[in-house]
């Protein structure tokens, strides 16, 4: 009986993005007030957010609840596409494995505060972009290594997963 936890190493790399976040975001809270702004180098803030809705501040108004229901739906999900798919592509499981982290570091804020800290700005001139996390930046990581995998799909020979 072939092995279904072929992928299951790749849950080690959503523990480091889980640690990492929880621990970024605790030296921000413990470190700035709310709305706190620090420049680091040009086009970069590090600041303060508290952000109760989804990417770029959507449905803000929803419960924290929602959120977490939410990522634990999509978190588990993943859990079993790495299950039922031991031999799929790695770069695939390590997209899955970067988004299972960050979806699951911004529920445990979501769980735990009622709100995401977001602490990363970044800007142009006047034009600041939505402040991020480092869960924020593994989901987007994640999907773009998605992205990249569909992308290589038409190069790979017949028959490969």
């Amino acid at each position: 009986m072939p092995s279904r936890l072929h992928n299951v190493h790749w849950l080690w790399l959503s523990l480091l993005v889980i640690v990492g976040d929880q621990f970024t975001k605790l030296l921000v809270v413990r470190s700035l007030q709310k709305f706190a702004v620090v420049p680091l180098v040009d086009h970069l803030n590090l600041v303060r957010m508290q952000n109760t809705g989804a990417a770029f501040s959507m449905f803000h108004t929803a419960p924290a609840a929602v959120f977490v229901l939410l990522s634990a739906g999509v978190s588990l999900g993943i859990v079993w596409w790495l299950r039922r798919n031991p031999h799929a592509h790695r770069l695939v499981a390590a997209a899955f494995a970067l988004i299972l982290g960050g979806a699951l570091g911004n529920a445990i804020d979501r769980a735990t505060r009622g709100s995401v800290v977001d602490f990363v700005d970044f800007y142009v001139g006047g034009w600041h972009f939505a402040a991020f996390n480092l869960a924020d930046s593994a989901i987007t990581i994640g999907a773009g290594l998605l992205i990249l995998d569909m992308l290589l799909e038409s190069r790979r020979p017949a028959g490969t997963a």
